[in-house]
């Protein structure tokens, strides 16, 4: 059997101290998961968590370069923690939920704010806003069998050497493993999965031009320039 066009390259991160890359099925990403995100998002308390998803083809492995996002004029960052699934299952218990991780990254969740809003106020969904090319940087992986599941420790970004977002992840309104037994009630959650976890409050916009330089202290870090508009 053939295709009938040319099957494309399989979406994949690097991992950390390997030649082995983690092959990336479908990209979740819960939203106003900080307390203090949640508030200037105008958010009050823990609410239920909602999620949206960007396709798998949206990432950019290791950071680098990416071009300003076509067809909007306020381009806003969004950094996140990065679980990687190495097994699936559906209805899965939070206490057993940890046992379902292959490892942890730190990413960027891009979002074309204008788009975004618009979206909102018409009713309409938001994947123009936070589904499109380049718009899903992510670092290589830390495998947990090296580094634990981190429940706690800074998050952090940098622009232009300034801090924009800084918070722990003990912040997080929904931890990890919340946030798969949630979604496993909802999805049949597959190996290769990511769940982008959430960002800190600081969100804002960036420029063609602007460095980007973002961590999880004991877990990964990520750079990113931002290249003008295709």
């Amino acid at each position: 059997m053939a295709f009938v066009i040319p099957a494309w390259t399989q979406p994949a991160l690097p991992v950390a101290g390997s030649a082995d890359q983690f092959p990336v099925r479908r990209i979740f990403c819960v939203g106003r998961n900080y307390v203090e995100h949640q508030k200037e998002m105008g958010g009050d308390g823990r609410e239920t968590p909602f999620f949206f998803i960007k396709s798998a083809h949206a990432l950019v492995p290791g950071g680098g370069s990416i071009h300003y996002p076509l067809k909007t004029a306020n381009c806003h960052y969004e950094t996140e923690m990065v679980v990687a699934i190495a097994r699936g299952g559906r209805r899965i218990a939070a206490a057993q939920a940890n046992e379902h991780i292959f490892g942890y990254g730190i990413g960027f969740d891009m979002t074309r704010r204008d788009l975004q809003q618009h979206g909102k106020d018409h009713g309409r969904p938001w994947d123009f806003g936070k589904d499109f090319d380049e718009s899903a940087p992510c670092s290589e992986l830390q495998p947990a069998a090296k580094i634990g599941h981190p429940s706690k420790g800074a998050i952090w970004l940098k622009v232009n050497g300034k801090e924009r977002q800084r918070a722990d992840l003990s912040d997080m309104i929904w931890s990890a493993p919340e946030q798969i037994a949630f979604l496993s009630e909802y999805y049949t959650l597959e190996p290769g999965d990511l769940i982008y976890s959430g960002t800190p409050a600081g969100v804002g916009p960036v420029n063609p031009g602007d460095q980007m330089h973002a961590g999880v202290d004991g877990v990964a870090e990520i750079r990113v320039s931002i290249a003008p508009a295709l």
